[in-house]
């Protein structure tokens, strides 16, 4: 089992979910308004004047088999739509309840 940690701009809202929905993956916690700025490129997303956008930000924890189908979609949702920023973290899991 794996944790995916997907940190996104809003925008992306519907699309992170669907993508997830359609692999089968039902399960994720999601925070919104969540404020940041990207290590290489990009506007910060702050939610203030003058950098209005936000992120959201959701984990999932998945089987195996299913990161790497996520990670595809994640990474060509990220390419058709680069200046609006996503970045998706693979964490093992060592436990769960």
């Amino acid at each position: 089992m794996k944790a995916i940690f997907i940190a996104y701009n809003q925008a992306y809202n519907e699309e992170i979910v669907e993508i997830l929905a359609a692999r089968g993956q039902r399960g994720y916690t999601k925070w919104e308004n969540v404020g940041g700025c990207g290590s290489v490129d990009g506007e910060p997303h702050l939610g203030n004047h003058a950098w209005p956008t936000q992120n959201h930000a959701l984990i999932t924890f998945v089987d195996d088999e299913l990161v790497a189908p996520i990670m595809d979609d994640l990474r060509g949702t990220d390419l058709a739509y680069k200046d609006l920023g996503l970045r998706a973290y693979v964490l093992p899991v060592e436990q769960s309840i």
